[in-house]
């Protein structure tokens, strides 16, 4: 899911960059790419992956 959400923000960002759409400081091409990024990290270290099932085995 998080990855999902990643490649949704690394899509605003290039928007906003291709389209040279002027935003207020906070919501630069740059600071959401870094959001995605971070967002992706926690992905690959499997954080927000899904329910794990460890107390079912037997």
């Amino acid at each position: 899911m998080l990855g999902i959400i990643a490649a949704v923000l690394f899509l605003i960002a290039f928007l906003i960059n291709a389209a040279d759409i002027s935003t207020n400081d906070t919501f630069t091409s740059t600071n959401v790419m870094l959001i995605g990024l971070t967002l992706l990290a926690l992905h690959v270290a499997g954080i927000g992956s899904g329910w794990s099932a460890r107390g079912r085995r037997r």
